[in-house]
């Protein structure tokens, strides 16, 4: 007699972190997104000073780009967080994401040029990384920058990222391959920007 042999297939939950949450900090405000914001986020990635340090923002930009991206992450049932950085009158200055790519849990963040040099991106990314790690604290984030970015990595060594290697990765607003210093943290080495 011959033994019926059954494959289980072992299905992994994706992991959650809830709700894109709203959170205060001493300066700043992150909330969800809202199509009321694309002008604002059409202005700062416009700025090519600003589109040349992100991977996948094509420049020019417009405002249509900023519609459809907002329309993507308004339709989207996945667990990221893409937190808008805004001011305390809710002005939005940048914003900070945290997506789940390969199997791996990233965070990305910007913000307008003209609110560089004033801690606002750690205390950003502070904000949206120790909330995450609230609930997700087995997590590993994963980030990087590019290598001709110091400010940006200056901001992940101040709250505690380690380099984890160099590779290069293409640049849509450069049009080119660029030079990427990749970085993780994990929840115990969460430092607060001095």
């Amino acid at each position: 007699m011959n033994a019926l042999v059954t494959e289980r297939v072992r299905i992994v939950a994706r992991p959650d972190p809830g709700p894109c949450p709203v959170i205060e900090t001493k300066r700043l405000r992150l909330r969800p997104h809202r199509l009321a914001d694309a002008a604002a986020i059409a202005e700062s990635l416009g700025d090519f000073q600003v589109s040349r340090m992100l991977a996948r923002v094509p420049a020019p930009y417009h405002r249509q780009d900023a519609l459809d991206w907002l329309n993507s992450q308004a339709a989207n049932v996945l667990p990221d967080w893409t937190l808008a950085v805004t001011t305390g009158d809710d002005v939005h200055i940048g914003c900070v994401g945290i997506e789940f790519l390969r199997g791996e849990w990233h965070v990305g963040y910007w913000l307008n040029r003209f609110y560089w040099g004033n801690g606002l991106a750690s205390e950003a990314v502070h904000a949206a990384v120790e909330r995450f790690f609230r609930r997700m604290p087995d997590a590993v984030l994963h980030s990087g920058v590019f290598a001709d970015n110091p400010a940006s990595l200056k901001v992940q060594e101040k709250l505690g990222f380690k380099i984890a290697g160099c590779s290069q990765i293409y640049a849509l607003a450069r049009n080119a391959m660029v030079a990427h210093i990749e970085t993780r943290l994990a929840a115990e080495n969460l430092r607060r920007p001095a």
